[in-house]
């Protein structure tokens, strides 16, 4: 599995900044956002680079690339950041074992590291460790401001993501939110992949109207 977590003071933050490929990788693209550098970077990885060349793939083909952050990790979990010179406010990254992890506007230049060691001793499936990486921001300051949107996104071994959890606004905790709802779908995570591959086989819930 692969997976995105992140939070921001900006409205749809999900939405706009994660991508990841079955198979692939994973990509944020953050800071001041272009949407396209995801995109490219999972084409690029989806065709044999690795994380680090994808990511220099990007730097040499995008632009204004000392406003971006770019966080990628292919398929062999190699991990590649670029953080512009640019980039807003206190900036920092960190990696791990299989994680890595880039702020900008932060509270503290620590946060990242915070999110990673959160994951890297979190158990369990993917998103829970998601989730705890991003309380762990949460809890180490997280954006210098009030975050209002957060989501997790993550793919597995079919051609769509497997969970896509977003809250795009609130003014009160958004990752809060994301972590309530990733409690009540992934119990049914399973289940919504077997009905999309097969229904005959697939559980009811029993929702009303069901027979």
């Amino acid at each position: 599995m692969f997976g995105v977590a992140i939070s921001s003071s900006s409205p749809a933050v999900a939405a706009r900044c994660s991508f990841a490929q079955a198979g692939v990788g994973a990509v944020a693209s953050q800071n001041v956002t272009d949407p396209r550098l995801g995109p490219l970077a999972l084409s690029l990885m989806a065709g044999g680079l690795s994380a680090a060349e994808a990511v220099a793939g990007v730097v040499a083909q995008g632009t204004h690339l000392d406003y971006r952050q770019v966080l990628a990790i292919d398929g062999r979990g190699q991990t590649a950041i670029h953080s512009g010179a640019k980039s807003l406010g206190i900036w920092a990254d960190a990696k791990g074992r299989d994680v890595l992890s880039a702020g900008n506007l932060l509270a503290d230049a620590g946060v990242p590291q915070a999110m990673v060691q959160a994951f890297e001793v979190a158990g369990g499936h993917l998103g829970d460790r998601l989730i705890a990486a991003l309380r762990a921001g949460l809890t180490a300051g997280g954006e210098a401001g009030p975050v209002h949107s957060a989501g997790i996104k993550i793919v597995d071994q079919v051609s769509w993501p497997v969970a896509d959890l977003r809250c795009d606004w609130t003014d009160a905790c958004p990752i809060a939110a994301v972590a309530a709802a990733w409690a009540i779908y992934k119990p049914q995570l399973d289940a919504y992949v077997q009905r999309a591959l097969d229904p005959r086989a697939a559980p009811s819930y029993g929702v009303p109207g069901d027979v």
